[in-house]
């Protein structure tokens, strides 16, 4: 079991905490609108709690479920509350049209979220080559990693597990450039190759 923070309350942020506790883990919602977030936690029951934006978060893993130009301002403003924290970064970065990034060549969300986090915590990217609506399923889809310490991807890796995922780790934070690459990728799949958002990435390892 994790205890698992959420900072947003969007779509996939309310996905992942109602995959969360079905896993029998811990969740604490947060959002700048309080009484929203207590409404959330509320619609989620089994112990769900709100949380208060800027205050410690109470979980171990703090996920990263805002809009990708909010992310560094937001870890920047957390500060060192965010001290031995696991920082979960799930933004896609697109531009207006979703057809390319906005981040420079070279880096990506997460590196710079890493840049602006406390030396003791640590930042992993995940979940952003999967669909909310495909997480809302139920099925086991890869979800795929990326970060710089070990520990950090291993307690990310059995979160990823405890909700019916399987963790693909594909190597230090660097990779994090690829993964918002391949959100890009899925939305062009997504309006040509497939013709919708019901599906998802993952590996088939060959006998």
């Amino acid at each position: 079991m994790s205890n698992i923070s959420i900072i947003g309350l969007g779509q996939m942020a309310r996905v992942l905490a109602a995959r969360a506790l079905d896993g029998a883990n811990t969740v604490e919602v947060i959002g700048r609108d309080a009484t929203k977030a207590a409404d959330v936690a509320g619609a989620l029951g089994r112990g769900a709690t709100a949380g208060t934006v800027g205050a410690a978060p109470a979980g171990d893993i703090v996920i990263l479920a805002v809009p990708h130009d909010s992310a560094v301002p937001l870890v920047s403003l957390y500060g060192d509350a965010l001290a031995g924290k696991v920082i979960v970064d799930i933004t896609n970065p697109f531009d207006s049209s979703a057809t390319g990034v906005v981040t420079p060549d070279g880096t990506s969300i997460a590196q710079e979220i890493a840049k602006a986090a406390p030396a003791s915590a640590h930042v992993v990217k995940a979940f952003n080559t999967v669909f909310g609506n495909v997480l809302t399923q139920g099925r086991p889809v890869d979800v795929f990693l990326a970060g710089d310490d070990a520990r950090a991807k291993a307690r990310t890796s059995a979160f990823i597990e405890s909700i019916g995922l399987r963790p693909m780790d594909t190597g230090d934070l660097r990779m994090a450039q690829w993964l918002e690459g391949a959100g890009v990728l899925m939305m062009g799949l997504g309006r040509h190759g497939v013709g919708n958002y019901n599906f998802s990435l993952g590996v088939d390892i060959a006998d």
